[in-house]
């Protein structure tokens, strides 16, 4: 059978399609659908999910996108991939929940007298969730809960962080919301709270958590190859490989060529679109740790020429919001807020030209109406050649 090949236009194109980048969802689709179509929205900083989301859909502004985590539940503010603070729809909790908990971990940064023991954090873990089971604690509640259910070694002060110590427990808070056990609450004055996310019975098995998740994640992000996928998921990679060559065997995911490079797309999954260069004209703001900043590989084809060392930080997406001009980063920016004004300043990497001002002024708008805030534009230094 002969091997589809897609170009990095197509598969670029057809991710931000994908994205809704390309077009936003229309006015009244769910705020879940458009987060579950991200693959979760990054929301170590909430604000930034708020923007993620709500710069994907048309009408929306971060109260809708707050309604729906704290009032509708249909988001869940928890652990998520690669151990990260992201918002997940509440309906896809099954499938992730029995994937991140089948994703091998990676080595403990912790000395060995610091580190829990895997029965310990069992315990933990199983003592975070009774504790929050149809209530919410602040983390030092929940710490004394912890302490109560397990052992005072749980207590210990000895896990090295931000320049001061935190207790042993803390570990595997992680692991907690990605086993179900623990998600956000809303905040208590300055102070996060944690409560249990709906509980799921029977969930997915591994095989069929992970096949999910692979399909998700090639839908939104393919083709990509099974180091892309173990990058995206913080997974070892040759773990990755065998769970990708599992996948095609069964018929699950098909190969494709991508750029000279075997990868892999959702079984059938085929299409894309025809004229590339029409869907990624024009340009886009993202915000911090946007999901497909993060996720789209490969990372030097997004990331052309100076933008590699500008938008990156030693290789690592998220630490900049991203400008992008006919679907790669040329350029960041950055926002200041004062009450109900905020200005964003953009820092293009080259000249953007009359037409190109428009189109940032335009979009630097729709920032201020997600944010709720009047926003104006500000051109920051051109740092090299001509992107008119």
């Amino acid at each position: 059978m002969r091997v589809r090949t897609v170009t990095w236009e197509q598969a670029s194109a057809r991710r931000t399609e994908r994205q809704f980048l390309g077009a936003p969802a229309p006015a009244g689709t769910p705020v879940a659908e458009v987060a579950g179509a991200m693959l979760g929205a990054h929301a170590q900083v909430l604000s930034a999910a708020e923007l993620s989301v709500g710069l994907r859909t048309e009408g929306i502004t971060r109260a809708d996108v707050r309604a729906a985590l704290w009032e509708d539940r249909t988001l869940v503010k928890t652990f998520g991939p690669r151990g990260t603070v992201h918002l997940l729809p509440t309906a896809d909790l099954p499938f992730w929940t029995a994937a991140l908990t089948a994703i091998p971990g990676g080595a403990s940064p912790f000395a060995p007298d610091v580190r829990l023991t895997d029965e310990q954090a069992e315990q933990v873990v199983a003592a975070i969730g009774a504790a929050l089971d149809g209530t919410t604690l602040t983390l030092d509640e929940l710490g004394e809960e912890v302490v109560a259910r397990t052992g005072p070694w749980a207590g210990d002060r000895v896990m090295p962080a931000f320049q001061d110590l935190w207790p042993r427990w803390r570990q595997v808070m992680h692991r907690a919301g990605q086993s179900g056990a623990l998600c956000f609450g809303p905040d208590r004055g300055r102070r996060a709270t944690y409560t249990r996310p709906p509980h799921f019975d029977p969930l997915p098995s591994a095989d069929e958590g992970l096949a999910t998740l692979v399909h998700h994640y090639l839908r939104a992000y393919g083709p990509a190859s099974p180091r892309h996928f173990a990058k995206w998921a913080a997974a070892p990679g040759a773990w990755s490989d065998r769970l990708f060559a599992s996948l095609a065997s069964s018929g699950g995911i098909e190969e494709v060529d991508f750029e000279g490079e075997p990868a892999w797309v959702a079984a059938g999954d085929t299409d894309f679109p025809e004229d590339p260069a029409r869907v990624l004209r024009g340009v886009r703001l993202l915000p911090y740790f946007d999901a497909y900043g993060i996720a789209a590989q490969p990372r030097e084809r997004l990331f052309p020429g100076a933008a590699y060392e500008r938008a990156l930080a030693r290789g690592q997406a998220g630490n900049h919001p991203l400008l992008l001009v006919d679907g790669v980063v040329a350029g960041v920016w950055h926002q200041r807020r004062q009450g109900r004004r905020t200005t964003v300043t953009v820092e293009p990497l080259g000249r953007l030209g009359a037409r190109r001002e428009r189109e940032l002024g335009e979009r630097v708008e729709r920032v201020g109406e997600v944010l709720q805030a009047r926003a104006e534009l500000a051109i920051g230094k051109v740092m090299v050649g001509p992107h008119a």
